[in-house]
């Protein structure tokens, strides 16, 4: 590869006059807001819940309302999905004769103030109002709780699906993978004129990642803190102190072969072997992993001198892909714990250097 600025051509990264981010080289971030809007108002709004049964009619109306930033970032193939979301929706009910008269109708409101995809592996909470509080309202209410909320979490799902592929870039990247088969050979692209060449060594390229791929990778990590290793190791043994700087909720085992949960239950995961002050060894693994699939975490402590802790982070067989198919897998794992956990505990607990 040549290097930057030595004109060479194939350096196909190098500042363009148009601004184009050839082949998705850098970070290139679409907002998907206005997409999230149309596609949640499309999949929710005029659903039937209940037809008749138990003399009850109920639906959901119309989204009401949207807010919250909603974006994907996209590179060399690679997705990140973004979201924050709160959304309201209206919904309607009535209970009928045996004769098919309508003897109660009312309206209700619907509302999930928070859809995240920190916390895609599980379902938001769902708040559900109704203006009848009769004998006959609490009737409907009750059957939209027992049939329409587990229909309102499967619309949702499915956003958070929609997103994990890609979300309104979906199409674009199967575009791309689709286009480099034009070049199906060198003869081909010899044909074509140097303005393919491009598409001809795109084939080549899935190949080789094809082979080289394994399935999973190793995180390596190594952190300063101005502390003594025992009081980091408490920090990350202790659930309360999980609480306080990760802002979520955490369940902790202190015992070998106790479970633990964090950051609202997306990680989960088992302890191996513990030495106060010293080592940490668990079973790690995220939500919206394959089914099965565990890493190992290894945390072991050092003090170089006094005052001043280093801890160094091996966390093997992480899974390349997650269950959806996304390949960042990797890169998320390691961000997780550089900015969510070590970073946090420096600011928190004043352990910086």
């Amino acid at each position: 590869m040549a290097k930057y600025g030595e004109g060479d051509k194939r350096w196909i990264v190098e500042d363009r006059p148009d601004g184009t981010n050839v082949h998705n080289w850098h970070w290139a971030e679409t907002d998907c807001l206005e997409w999230s809007r149309n596609k949640l108002s499309d999949s929710l709004s005029n659903l039937t819940v209940l037809s008749g049964e138990g003399n009850l009619f109920v639906k959901i109306t119309k989204l009401d309302k949207l807010e919250g930033e909603a974006y994907v970032n996209i590179r060399k193939g690679k997705i990140i999905p973004g979201y924050e979301l709160a959304l309201t929706l209206s919904w309607e009910g009535e209970a009928r004769d045996d004769s098919g008269v309508c003897v109660s109708k009312s309206v209700g409101k619907i509302e999930i103030p928070y859809i995240s995809d920190e916390n895609a592996d599980e379902d938001p909470e769902v708040k559900i109002s109704f203006d009848d509080d009769g004998v006959v309202g609490r009737r409907i209410k009750e059957a939209f709780i027992a049939k329409g909320k587990p229909v309102v979490l499967e619309k949702v799902r499915e956003y958070v699906e929609s997103m994990a592929r890609g979300g309104p870039c979906k199409e674009e990247l199967e575009v791309k993978k689709v286009a480099p088969k034009a070049g199906a050979g060198e003869g081909e692209g010899s044909k074509a004129g140097a303005g393919s060449t491009p598409v001809v060594a795109a084939p080549k390229k899935e190949v080789k990642k094809s082979e080289e791929k394994k399935g999973f990778r190793t995180v390596k990590l190594s952190e300063r803190f101005r502390c003594r290793a025992v009081d980091l190791y408490e920090i990350l043994m202790d659930e309360n102190r999980w609480k306080g700087f990760t802002q979520s909720n955490a369940k902790i085992s202190r015992e070998v072969g106790g479970e633990f949960s964090i950051f609202d239950g997306s990680v989960t995961g088992t302890n191996v072997e513990l030495k106060e002050g010293k080592l940490i060894v668990q079973k790690w693994r995220f939500g919206n992993w394959p089914d099965g699939v565990f890493s190992t975490v290894k945390l072991t402590f050092e003090e170089p001198e006094s005052g001043v802790t280093v801890v160094k982070l091996v966390q093997t067989d992480v899974p390349e892909e997650d269950r959806y198919g996304n390949e960042t897998v990797v890169e998320n794992t390691e961000r997780g714990w550089r900015d969510l956990i070590f970073q946090r505990i420096r600011a928190i607990f004043g352990f910086g250097l």
